[in-house]
């Protein structure tokens, strides 16, 4: 199941970088980018954060944070976050449910081995909690930048 523009993003509570934890109840009345990336500290997932991580003010600016999402355990996450000075939090979705519901627990193939693996997707989740754009298979170089846009269309 993968969800589409004008879905009710699906309700989540999951404990994030910094000891925080991170829920669609407490981000109501405020939007928010919800992404999804494969591994902490890996070389495509470090561009995609500290892209992120760059455009905070811009976002900021504008009343939208950003979540992140992964499969890891808190210290990989937490060890990540604190080498490249990570500020908004990164989730561990240990069980893969919120991933799973999210529709981005996919089955992936890397030289002809099948296996299930986190698909890079992001999610722009509006004030009311519904999915105002999603971003499948997301191309890291550049990214950052088209969620800003998107972000400042939705007003």
């Amino acid at each position: 199941m993968s969800l589409n523009e004008g879905d009710a993003a699906p309700a989540f509570s999951l404990p994030a970088s910094g000891g925080r934890t991170v829920s669609l109840a407490a981000m109501k009345g405020r939007p928010f980018v919800l992404y999804f990336y494969p591994k902490a500290d890996t070389p495509g997932c470090t561009r995609e954060a500290c892209g992120f991580q760059e455009a905070l003010p811009q976002l900021g600016h504008v009343g939208v944070e950003v979540i992140g999402v992964s499969k890891d355990k808190i210290p990989p996450i937490e060890k990540f976050a604190d080498k490249y000075g990570l500020k908004f939090p990164l989730a561990s979705d240990e069980s893969t449910e919120v991933a799973q519901a999210f529709g981005v627990w996919v089955e992936k193939s890397n030289y002809g081995k099948k296996y299930m693996g986190m698909e890079r997707s992001t999610f722009l989740i509006d004030k009311h909690g519904i999915v105002a754009k999603v971003w499948p298979k997301v191309k890291v170089d550049g990214h950052a930048a088209e969620v800003l846009a998107a972000v400042k269309a939705l007003g």
